[in-house]
C-alpha cells in the first residue's frame, strides 16, 4: 500500500520552495499579470530552477538532474499551487520532462535539467492519457508555449503511425490566447519546421501518455495547495474579522462552513497523495526492472490510472470549491481585486479543465473499476 505520509526529505523540499518564493515571488505579481501579461517573471523561475535545481528534479543525475520522484515533484507542486506561482514547472519539469525520459531522449534533457531552456508538449491543454490525437499544422490552447524554447508535437509520420517530434522556437509560430488565468497563460501553436524526431510508432504514442498521466496525477497536488491556501487564510481572516462585535469565525455558520471544507480537504490530500505515491512507485518499479532486479511489489499500470482518475475527479473540484469559499467568506473584501483571492479562483478554475474534466476522468475511472452505465 502507498504511503501517505510526508518523509524528511519531503518537508525539507517543501520548507525550502516555500521560503524561495517568500523571497522571490511579488506577492502581487499574480493579478498584475492581468494587466500587465508581458511582464518577465523569468527571474523567479531561475531562482526555483538555479537554487534548488527544481527544472531537473525529475532528470537522472547522470543527465545533469536531480534524480528525485513523483513524491517530491508533488510536494513542490503543493507549493507552486499555494503561490499561484507563474514557472513552468507542471508543463514543462514534469509533462515535457516525462515524455522526453519516456522516449529515451539524452540530448535535450541535460539543459532542461539546468534551467537553461525550458519545453512543452504541444497539445491542446484538455488533452489526457488515452484522449488525444496528432497534431496537424497547429495546436491550442497549448499551456507553457509562450515562455518555452523546446516544442514537444505529436504528429502524423509518413507511415501513418505517430512520431513525436522536437521544434526549436524558431520553428513554430505563437500566437497568445486569453486565459482565465494569466498566471498560466495559453497560446496557439504553429508548425513551421521540419525539427527533429524523438520517437515514433507505439514509442511516441507511450511518451505522450505517459506525460499525460504525469501531469493529470501531480497537477492533483497543485489544486490541494492552492485549497490549502483557501482553507488556511480564510480561517485566519474568520478570526481577525469583526461583525456585530464578535470575530465572525465565532459565528456556527462559519464554523460550519470552515470545518465542511476542511473534511473536504482532508480527502483531497489523501486523493493527490495516492496518485503522487503510485506514480511514484511506478517509476521505481520500472527503474528495477532496468536492472533486472524485482524488490518492488508489482501494483500494476490499472491502479496508477484508478489513482490518477480519482484524484483528478475529486481534486479540481475540491479546489474551485475552496476557492468559492474563500471568496465568500471573505465577503465584500474578496470581491475586490486587491485581495488575492480571486487569483487562486480563476487557476482553480482553469485546473478544473485542465488534462481532462472531473466528468471525463469519472467515465474513465468508471471503465477502470468496470462500473457499468446507468
Amino acid at each position: 500500500m502507498t504511503d501517505l505520509l510526508y518523509t524528511d526529505v519531503e518537508e525539507s523540499l517543501r520548507s525550502s520552495v516555500r521560503s524561495t518564493l517568500q523571497r522571490s515571488l511579488d506577492e502581487g505579481l499574480p493579478a498584475r499579470l492581468y494587466d500587465e501579461p508581458d511582464t518577465d517573471v523569468s527571474a523567479l523561475w531561475q531562482a526555483l530552477a538555479g537554487q534548488l535545481g527544481l527544472a531537473g528534479l525529475l532528470v537522472p543525475e547522470s543527465l545533469g538532474g536531480v534524480g528525485a520522484g513523483a513524491r517530491e515533484a508533488a510536494v513542490v507542486l503543493e507549493e507552486l499551487g499555494r503561490a499561484v506561482a507563474p514557472v513552468p514547472f507542471l508543463t514543462s519539469a514534469v509533462i515535457a520532462t516525462t515524455a522526453l525520459l519516456q522516449a529515451g531522449d539524452e540530448q535535450h534533457l541535460p539543459t532542461l535539467a539546468s534551467g537553461e531552456r525550458t519545453a512543452v508538449l504541444v497539445l491542446p491543454w484538455t488533452a489526457r492519457r488515452g484522449a488525444w490525437s496528432a497534431v496537424s499544422g497547429s495546436a491550442e490552447p497549448v499551456a507553457g508555449a509562450l515562455g518555452a524554447d523546446l516544442f514537444l508535437v505529436p504528429t502524423t509520420g509518413e507511415g501513418g503511425g505517430t512520431s513525436l517530434r522536437a521544434y526549436g522556437r524558431d520553428e513554430v509560430e505563437l500566437e497568445p490566447i486569453v486565459s482565465l488565468d494569466m498566471t498560466r497563460p495559453l497560446a496557439r501553436v504553429t508548425v513551421t519546421g521540419q525539427g527533429d524526431e524523438i520517437a515514433s510508432g507505439a514509442g511516441a504514442e507511450a511518451a505522450v501518455d505517459a506525460a499525460l498521466a504525469a501531469g493529470a496525477a501531480l497537477l492533483a497536488s497543485e489544486q490541494l495547495g492552492l485549497a490549502q491556501w483557501c482553507l488556511e487564510t480564510t480561517v485566519e481572516y474568520a478570526k481577525t474579522r469583526v461583525q456585530f462585535a464578535r470575530p465572525i469565525g465565532s459565528f456556527q455558520a462559519i464554523k460550519h462552513r470552515l470545518a465542511d471544507l476542511y473534511l473536504l480537504l482532508v480527502s483531497a490530500q489523501a486523493a493527490a497523495r495516492q496518485a503522487a505515491g503510485t506514480l511514484a512507485d511506478g517509476d521505481l518499479r520500472g527503474a528495477h526492472a532496468a536492472r533486472g532486479t524485482h524488490s518492488v511489489a508489482p501494483q500494476g499500470a490499472a491502479e496508477q490510472q484508478i489513482a490518477q482518475a480519482v484524484a483528478q475527479a475529486f481534486c479540481s473540484d475540491a479546489a474551485v470549491r475552496a476557492a468559492e469559499e474563500a471568496l465568500q467568506l471573505h465577503g465584500g473584501i474578496g470581491m475586490t481585486w486587491e485581495a488575492p483571492v480571486h487569483t487562486r479562483l480563476k487557476r482553480a478554475k482553469a485546473d478544473q479543465l485542465a488534462l481532462g474534466t472531473p466528468d471525463r476522468h469519472r467515465s474513465d475511472l468508471a471503465v477502470l473499476v468496470d462500473l457499468p452505465a446507468s
